[in-house]
């Protein structure tokens, strides 16, 4: 029997001006069954001449893309910025569907990617414990709780290859101002493992967005998620490939921020418990986003807004201390 438009759940792709990302991962999921497939690119920016050549490109690929049925696009005239041009794609992505996959140019996903993703969005699309799916692993199975299951969960969407529904992206809220009020410090507390450091590295990356400092759009993902006490629903290997840290990239990529090798994983699944995989959280926290030397840069950002949630922090910190002793 051919596959059909059904088998997957539909993929939105991401880009801007890299046409030779978006190709070579236009082609690869070429590779296997068809699915409903949405195309969002940003606009050239006015200050980069070149961005005009690429960006046409980019709108090249996919119009010349041998897709089995119509692909949907959102062209953006204008540059936009990562942020709201980001925020503005998933928008119309989940104004026509219920439930899909995301991916941005630079992500090279494993071919089994697919179906893990859709498999788990139809598995847990009316439970309210579960925010979203990631198919990118940080974390060496040495310090996963259980990594001879197929997934766990984690309290952190990372978004190098990811899937949510509707119900969660309208939790996603693009203006960061208020974000003390969105999620209280004792909320924050308990959403980032009880600890100092995770609190006041997820509290800096909140107030960066909020100063204008960082254009994003996955932060305010994050903290949506912790809003709602939700989890992700994260691969215990890694099934995608982040191609994207050369010198055109977004946003920085370190060492520090590496994934582990892409392989693939064995279908179906096998149901999880949903329950946070806190020793795998605490791995991220310490290895991949380095939140001891973040914490000490943000305990360093001057502004009242900010010191105000890091002397709660404090204070909620200490008293756990003093009820150990």
């Amino acid at each position: 029997m051919n596959p059909g438009l059904q088998d997957f759940e539909p993929v939105l792709v991401l880009g801007f001006n890299r046409p030779h990302l978006l190709g070579a991962l236009l082609r690869r999921l070429q590779e296997g069954p068809p699915f409903r497939l949405y195309v969002a690119l940003d606009g050239p920016r006015s200050e980069y001449p070149g961005d005009v050549g690429l960006v046409q490109e980019c709108r090249d690929e996919v119009e010349s893309l041998d897709w089995p049925s119509e692909v949907r696009t959102l062209f953006q005239e204008k540059n936009r910025g990562c942020g709201a041009s980001v925020t503005a794609a998933l928008t119309w992505f989940f104004e026509q569907e219920e439930r899909g996959i995301v991916l941005e140019d630079d992500i090279l996903p494993d071919l089994s990617f697919l179906p893990f993703c859709s498999e788990l969005l139809r598995r847990y699309e009316h439970d309210d414990r579960v925010f979203a799916i990631s198919g990118s692993n940080v974390v060496p199975a040495t310090s996963q709780s259980s990594p001879d299951l197929p997934y766990r969960f984690s309290q952190v969407t990372h978004v190098w290859g990811w899937a949510t529904w509707r119900r969660s992206w309208l939790q996603h809220k693009e203006d960061m101002s208020d974000w003390r009020e969105q999620l209280d410090a004792q909320t924050l507390w308990e959403r980032t493992g009880r600890s100092l450091t995770g609190a006041l590295f997820w509290g800096g990356f909140f107030d960066l967005v909020r100063r204008g400092v960082l254009d994003t759009w996955d932060v305010q993902f994050v903290l949506a998620g912790m809003r709602a006490g939700q989890l992700t629903a994260t691969a215990n290997v890694n099934l995608t490939e982040n191609t994207g840290g050369g010198h055109d990239a977004t946003h920085e990529n370190s060492t520090a921020y590496a994934a582990q090798p892409v392989s693939s994983v064995d279908l179906p699944l096998v149901d999880v418990p949903v329950v946070c995989d806190d020793r795998a959280d605490e791995w991220t926290r310490i290895h991949h986003f380095q939140a001891t030397v973040k914490a000490r840069q943000a305990i360093a950002i001057r502004d009242p807004y900010f010191q105000g949630f890091v002397e709660d922090i404090r204070r909620i910190s200490s008293q756990r201390e003093s009820t150990r002793r």
